[in-house]
């Protein structure tokens, strides 16, 4: 029963959301992907504004889960167009309160004790109000006396209206890319993979509590940056309880006259080493999650919001640092090795117009002064035109850009005297230094010499099963042709034609033969032009398959 009333309610979804795209201008859409079906006569008929304000309008009226969407899909320039990315950046996931009742409920159902015997004060107001959940302020009781806290939570079924919309944006882009060929390049279903996989993590509040966890461990030799603490005892997966963080806004900071110069710096500091040297990285630095702590002449960042992080494989990093490498370098081939390196090739690479296309976006971003090369578009370029020529970068890539943009950008703005060069160099001669350093080559050579010592301890067991299977008769070769098909498809009929000119040729014989010399010369001279015939065909379509 439980079943059948989601089927009816995923339906009565998927009516609302080909509704409003119809009501968009969208209708062709839907009716080549075949839900035309579920939006009869909710065409408009109204002049529509652009395409990319009308993909804007879609995602806020049908709610969070789209909004969240067209948020990820606005850090992929490297599918979308600029003018499309623009519009997706004004989506704002800025939504009204839940009522404190409902929110309360929801909070003592997770803690499971009433919220007066946890907190010594809760303030009712909610600070921020977001479409997975909200944010107050409260004193939680302590041994020590009382802390001020933040508590987020979620709203109640959140989870489940996103589960709904996703397995519905799955159903979409899978009609998208099976029905529609123009919009393969645009990788849907990947997209909606990505958006799936983010969400997740921003629902599950205990694993925001290990990112939390793991900043602060990762920087607690650096004074210049804090972490909040997380209080486990009053968190779960749907409700955290952090320290709060009495700062300011970056740009209200500055404006008051904390030192612009080194939150700029420290800005730039800290990024480079969470994607460079740790391989763990704030995703969303945007100006909200970012707040000015300590003195006006000793700045210190308090970053929060840490539920969506970046990550980066060793192999990732190393690859990256290639990539900005070579870019200081000026050295084209060397960007477009880089760049293939990182990505996954999809089809066979044309490695020449590849480079060549690489060497033209080297010399627009190249050309200028290296502490004016922006490297957060440099790394979008670079990754639209990877994928021009179908070599995937992975997303982590783009997430790396976007936040290295954002920083630079907010650093720039309070304090446009900043190299970014200048102050990056140390800590790239640091990283390099280490990466070639006696201790990482032996560590590698080791890793390189055990995963030979366990696959030399595993050979015999599996050439054993080998063996048995031959002895067996378990094992079988399959030998794969892929031109013998259209070749044999040639032969037989190279044989027909022969068979049947030869056929009418022997009729006209035996008709001449015969005494019917009239019947027997037009058989005869049938067969002759009929063997004429196919012979310059079938030479045709021999030259057509090679061209």
């Amino acid at each position: 029963m439980a079943f059948i009333l989601d089927t009816v309610r995923d339906l009565g979804r998927l009516r609302e959301i080909a509704g409003v795209l119809a009501r968009h201008g969208f209708g062709e859409l839907l009716q080549r992907t075949g839900l035309g079906s579920f939006a009869p006569g909710k065409r408009s008929d109204q002049p529509q504004p652009k395409l990319a304000v009308r993909i804007r309008l879609v995602l806020e009226e049908l709610g969070p889960s789209f909004i969240k969407l067209g948020q990820l899909m606005s850090t992929r320039p490297d599918l979308l167009p600029a003018d499309v990315i623009l519009e997706l950046k004004r989506l704002q996931d800025n939504v009204p309160p839940l009522p404190f009742k409902d929110m309360k409920a929801a909070i003592e159902a997770e803690l499971g004790a009433p919220i007066h015997t946890v907190f010594a004060a809760f303030e009712e107001e909610p600070l921020a109000s977001a479409s997975i959940g909200q944010v107050y302020r409260a004193r939680l009781k302590c041994e020590e006396g009382e802390e001020a806290v933040v508590v987020k939570a979620q709203r109640p079924n959140i989870a489940r209206t996103i589960d709904r919309d996703i397995d519905l944006l799955y159903t979409f882009a899978r009609a998208l890319e099976r029905s529609i060929p123009e919009a393969r390049p645009y990788m849907p279903v990947r997209l909606v993979g990505e958006f799936d996989r983010a969400i997740r993590a921003e629902l599950d509040f205990a694993q925001e509590a290990d990112n939390a966890d793991r900043f602060a461990q990762n920087f607690s030799q650096l004074p210049t940056v804090r972490f909040p603490k997380v209080y486990r005892e009053v968190s779960s997966q749907k409700v955290i309880t952090l320290e709060y963080f009495e700062g300011k806004d970056v740009f209200v900071a500055v404006a008051q006259g904390a030192s612009a110069e080194r939150i700029a710096k420290n800005a730039v500091q800290v990024v480079v080493k969470m994607i460079f040297e740790h391989g763990f990285f704030h995703a969303d630095p945007h100006p909200g999650n970012i707040l000015i702590l300590g003195t006006p002449e000793e700045p210190v960042l308090g970053l929060v919001d840490l539920g969506l992080v970046g990550r980066l494989s060793p192999r990732l990093r190393d690859r990256l640092i290639d990539l900005l490498i070579a870019a200081s370098s000026r050295d084209s081939r060397m960007v477009a090795d880089a760049m293939y390196a990182i990505g996954r090739p999809t089809k066979k690479i044309d490695r020449g117009a590849f480079e060549a296309d690489v060497a033209r976006l080297s010399d627009k971003y190249l050309g200028r002064k290296l502490e004016d090369v922006p490297f957060a578009d440099l790394i979008r370029d670079l990754s639209s035109a990877a994928l021009t020529y179908g070599i995937e970068t992975p997303a982590e890539l783009l997430m790396v850009g976007k936040a290295m943009m954002t920083v630079e950008g907010i650093a720039r703005q309070i304090y446009p005297e900043l190299d970014i060069v200048a102050e990056i160099k140390p800590y790239f001669a640091d990283i390099v230094g280490y990466r070639y350093s006696p201790e990482r080559l032996t560590s590698d050579l080791l890793h390189v010499a055990a995963r030979f010592a366990n696959a030399a301890s595993e050979f015999p067991a599996r050439a054993d099963d080998i063996l048995e299977d031959l002895r067996q008769g378990r094992m079988s070769a399959v030998v794969r042709q892929p031109t013998m098909a259209r070749a044999t498809e040639r032969l037989g009929r190279r044989i027909f034609h022969g068979l049947f000119a030869s056929s009418l040729v022997l009729g006209g014989s035996a008709l001449s033969a015969a005494s019917l010399p009239r019947e027997g010369l037009a058989v005869l001279g049938l067969g002759v032009t009929w063997a004429l015939a196919s012979s310059l065909w079938l030479r045709l379509g021999q030259q057509n398959l090679d061209n």
